[in-house]
């Protein structure tokens, strides 16, 4: 702000009553700037709360999972058993190969966890 004042510049609506070119217009501005953080602030706190009462309920945010824990399975057996190829899988399921990186990932880390116990 204080290098457009050093520029001479300002801001002079020609519809509303806003000039940040005289002191009152500038604190106008501030105090609008204010009430938007504010606001901003106030949203963000609602959402957290929410947020967290959902989950006291039980209730999970973020997208549904497309494929229940029976097809991931098929998927990641089929992987690891060299039956089929992990951009076969995708095709098959109608998924990214990300997504079947992810799975088989995640049934290695849990057949090796459940080796050691």
């Amino acid at each position: 702000m204080e290098k457009i004042e050093a520029a001479g510049a300002g801001f002079r609506s020609l519809t509303e009553a806003i000039d940040t070119t005289t002191p009152a217009g500038r604190m106008m501005m501030q105090m609008v700037g204010s009430f938007a953080e504010f606001e901003r602030a106030m949203i963000r706190e609602r959402t957290s709360a929410g947020l967290a009462q959902a989950r006291l309920e039980g209730r999970l945010g973020g997208r549904r999972r497309k494929l229940d824990d029976k097809k991931r399975r098929e998927i990641a057996e089929s992987v690891v058993a060299g039956r089929k190829s992990g951009a076969e899988m995708a095709r098959l399921y109608d998924v990214s190969e990300p997504t079947v990186s992810r799975i088989v990932a995640e049934y290695r880390q849990r057949e090796a966890h459940e080796a050691l116990a």
